[in-house]
């Protein structure tokens, strides 16, 4: 049987997927991928179901904001473990900001069903399907996100501070 490495995992993403994935990194010795994002539910199932892989542990799943990157700026990043293996994968999912919707993967992983409410109630992105789709931590009135960065970090009108001091 071959070991589970970085090499074996992406050669057998590739072999199923090489249509979907955009670009392949190794930060810090950890495989990353970049996909399309309509093939996500498609992917984690694979993963998940694999005979050797049994990637089955979702550890994380987070929305970010690149308001300049045109066409993608807003992004689902997902963070995947095998126990059985010892091995972990991040994937990268970009939209652009004028269609901020993925599929839900609350069929792969149950336990993204908080993770992705959260995402939504933050960022603005809309999980198809998703069983509860509704804010679960800031309040229903709310008619933004939070998490975007469409709003400047600091009140530009103050006086009362010397920019020196902080860098600028």
């Amino acid at each position: 049987m071959n070991e589970v490495n970085n090499a074996y995992l992406l050669k057998e993403l590739q072999e199923q997927f090489m249509d979907a994935i955009h670009s392949v990194e190794e930060p810090y010795g950890m495989l990353t991928i970049e996909i399309d994002r309509v093939q996500i539910v498609p992917l984690l199932n694979f993963l998940y179901q694999h005979p050797v892989i049994q990637m089955q542990f979702l550890t994380d799943l987070c929305g970010l904001h690149f308001p300049d990157n045109k066409g993608k700026e807003l992004s689902v990043v997902y963070h995947l473990h095998s126990f059985t293996k010892n091995i972990r994968l991040r994937i990268k999912c970009y939209m652009p900001i004028e269609a901020p919707q993925i599929n839900s993967i609350t069929s792969v992983y149950e336990a993204s069903n908080w993770q992705e409410r959260e995402t939504y109630d933050f960022f603005g992105i809309e999980f198809v399907g998703h069983p509860n789709l509704k804010r679960i931590l800031n309040v229903d009135e709310m008619d933004y996100f939070p998490m975007r960065k469409e709003y400047p970090l600091e009140d530009q009108t103050r006086t009362d501070k010397d920019d020196k001091y902080f860098g600028r």
